[in-house]
Order: structure tokens, then C-alpha cells, then sequence
């Protein structure tokens, strides 16, 4: 991967049909789950507009939305600084196996003949983008997957728990799915717990799924924060 440090934000095109402050804010965000800033970095308002091109309104708001989900915290005395690091991304990723895990379970439970087909015609989908190198296709169609089993799976508490990962799950997806041994992985795990869903085998569904997150998990983490680490190490 690149050097995170020193890569620049890219500028925004204020038409962009989002409004301008959703635009800054995911592209904050992403920079944040990518490793561009380190944990307890002080972020530079003015520094930050002027390297996306916007005024520090648009700005001032995209931060005070990721204050909320928790990836940065205006402190005394210090500013605004990241919270986000890999104690913060491990944590993530172990609440996101526990929930989709469950999900999973409850989906083999609950799945009928029409929620397995499309599970497969969705993986049959992940199966071209990946031979094609689609990543933008891929991150969509693994959306639609874990939202075929959600809805299989007929959770409402659950639901509404996994529903505040949403915003690191997508970050995550496209860090890792640049990597084309990782896309092969990914479709191998996801095509073991389509198959186990829609056969019914509740265990086997569950661990599957469980074993997924993990495994992407760890291998997220070693991009970012073992990157980092070494690229600390030699400065």
C-alpha cells in the first residue's frame, strides 16, 4: 500500500450530487479507517479545507459527524485529535463477527428457497466483478449479500445494533478488495456461507461467517496499522 502519511485528501467537486458536507465527511472518514492520520493526531481545520478546496463550514460539520461515530474528540487545550487505532479497529471487528454471526445463524434458521437463490445469484455476481477486477462492483454486491442475510435472518434487535457498523464496513471493503488474492478469499468465504445459509446448517453458517469478519479483519488491520508501524520505525 502507499504511505498514508504523506498522501493528500483529494479536492472536491462541490456539484457532486451528495451535499458538500457529506462529501467532506466521507472523504475524512475514509482517510481516517485507511491509517492517513495516526491515532491522537491533531487535526488542522484550516489545513484540511484547503486540501479538500472547500470553506471550513462544510468542514466544521463533516467533524462534528465523525465525533459522533466516535473516530475523533475535541479535547482541552489540544484540539481536535483521532481516536481511532487498532485497539479502537480490533474492537470493531470482534463486535461486527459477534453480530453477523448471530445474524447468520438466525438467517440459516429462517431462510426459504427464495432467499437462498438470491444469495446465490449474488455470489454468481461477486464471482464476475472479482474475474474482472471490479472492485466498485464488488464492495456493492458484498453490501447486497449482507443485506440479503439480514433481512433472510428477519432480525430486528440485531439489526439495529450491526446498523452503526454500516460506516466501517464500507471503509474497510475498500482498503482490502484492492487486493486481488484478498477478492479471491473473499468470494471463497462468501460462497461457504451462501451455501450454508441456504442449506440450513445454523452452526456451520454461523462459524462461517464468523470466520470471515475475523479473517478480513486481521488482514485490514496488518495493511493499516502494521504499515504504520513500520513506516514510524524508520523515520
Amino acid at each position: 500500500m502507499q504511505d498514508h502519511g504523506a498522501a493528500r485528501l483529494e479536492r472536491l467537486d462541490p456539484k457532486l450530487s451528495l451535499t458538500l458536507r457529506d462529501h467532506v465527511h466521507k472523504a475524512l472518514r475514509m482517510a481516517i479507517l485507511s491509517g492517513r492520520f495516526a491515532p491522537q493526531e491533531k487535526l488542522n481545520e484550516r489545513q484540511l479545507a484547503e486540501e479538500l478546496g472547500v470553506s471550513t463550514t462544510p468542514l466544521k460539520e463533516a467533524l462534528r459527524q465523525l465525533e459522533t461515530e466516535g473516530l475523533i474528540s475535541t479535547l482541552p487545550r489540544r484540539g481536535i485529535v483521532v481516536l481511532y487505532s487498532r485497539t479502537w479497529a480490533e474492537e470493531m471487528i470482534l463486535a461486527r463477527a459477534a453480530l453477523e454471526s448471530m445474524i447468520a445463524h438466525l438467517a440459516a434458521r429462517r431462510i426459504d428457497k427464495a432467499g437462498g437463490a438470491a444469495l446465490h445469484a449474488t455470489i454468481a455476481s461477486m464471482a464476475e466483478a472479482s474475474a474482472a477486477g471490479d472492485a466498485g462492483r464488488l464492495i456493492e454486491l458484498n453490501g447486497v449479500f449482507h443485506e440479503q442475510i439480514h433481512i433472510a435472518s428477519q432480525c430486528l434487535y440485531l439489526a439495529r445494533l450491526i446498523e452503526r457498523q454500516r460506516f466501517y464496513d464500507e471503509g474497510t471493503r475498500r482498503i482490502i478488495h484492492s487486493d486481488p488474492d484478498e477478492r479471491a478469499r473473499a468470494l471463497a468465504e462468501h460462497k461457504l456461507i451462501a451455501e450454508t445459509i441456504a442449506a440450513g446448517q445454523v452452526e456451520a453458517a454461523e462459524r462461517a461467517m464468523r470466520d470471515h469478519v475475523v479473517r478480513s479483519g486481521e488482514h485490514y488491520l496488518g495493511l493499516v496499522f502494521t504499515e504504520r508501524a513500520g513506516a514510524a520505525a524508520e523515520d
